[in-house]
Order: structure tokens, then C-alpha cells, then sequence
């Protein structure tokens, strides 16, 4: 199975950046794993919320293909312990053609793409920036590909 990323915008923190790259490359030798980086939309203090959260679900939608499943990091979506997402993305692996998970822009997702969505996870009930979300997805999607080969990583 193939795993895609899409994030909306590049990640500005350096560091933020060297990690993400660090756990993208670990992931690679475990399965295909990409990130699909929406460049931000331009000009957004001319638009209101609503609309460029419609702009950013476009150019999502246009990433997903048909037979994808859509998976949107959100607030409100089924938390998980971190053996739990490994048994979750080891499902996935054998019943999806393509998992995509999606993290929004920053007034969230457009009613579209949430029409579109097959599910929503949640990394916490805390507040992360979208910068951070990037870094902690990735280690967590590291971790998970870890515990599913049972390497000592991941101490319970």
C-alpha cells in the first residue's frame, strides 16, 4: 500500500523540516510513503475563512484520486494510543489501494473534502500548531511501521 501526506503550505521551521525528512526517509524502508506539499493559497486577506478553506479543499480534492482513502487529521477524530494506529495502519495496508492522510489549512477543511473523507483521526485533544502536526504525524507513522514489525522502538 502506498501512504501520501498532503499538507497545505511548506514547513518554515528548520528544524520542524529536518525531522519531517528524517522520519519520511525511516518510513521509506518500511513502505512507499510520499508528501504532497498545496502550496499556500496567495492573496488570502482579500478572502474570508470560508473561502479559503472552498480554495485549499479544491486543490486537496484534486490530489485525491477516486479510489484513495482519504484520512483528515482533525479535532474531532477517533484518538488513538500508538499500538492502536499501528493496527489501524496495518488494516489499511491490507484493504486500501492508496491511504491518504491530509492535514488542513489553517481554518481547517472545506464541507467538501469532509464530504470526501472515508475517516478523521486525532493525534490529541491539545492544540498543536499545523508545524508541529507535520513532525509528531511522521513519527507517529514511523513508530507505527516499527511496532507492526516488532523493533524495539516503541517501549510499552
Amino acid at each position: 500500500m502506498k501512504t501520501n501526506l498532503i499538507l497545505i503550505g511548506k514547513t518554515d521551521n528548520k528544524h520542524l523540516q529536518a525531522g519531517i525528512e528524517d522520519y519520511t526517509n525511516r518510513i521509506g524502508h518500511y513502505m512507499p510513503f510520499a508528501i504532497t506539499v498545496i502550496p499556500d493559497i496567495k492573496n488570502t486577506k482579500s478572502l474570508t475563512m470560508q473561502q479559503q478553506r472552498e480554495r485549499e479543499g479544491d486543490l486537496i480534492l484534486k490530489a485525491v484520486q477516486p479510489s484513495d482513502t482519504l484520512v483528515l487529521l482533525d479535532e474531532h477524530g477517533k484518538e488513538m494510543r500508538s499500538v492502536e494506529f499501528a493496527s489501524w495502519i496495518e488494516k489499511k495496508q491490507q484493504t486500501a489501494h492508496r491511504l491518504v492522510l491530509c492535514i488542513g489549512g489553517p481554518y481547517g477543511f472545506s464541507q467538501a473534502v469532509y464530504d470526501r473523507a472515508n475517516e478523521k483521526i486525532s493525534l490529541s485533544k491539545m492544540t498543536f500548531s499545523h508545524q508541529m502536526v507535520r513532525l509528531i504525524l511522521t513519527e507517529q507513522i514511523y513508530r507505527a511501521c516499527t511496532i507492526i514489525k516488532g523493533e524495539p522502538y516503541h517501549h510499552e
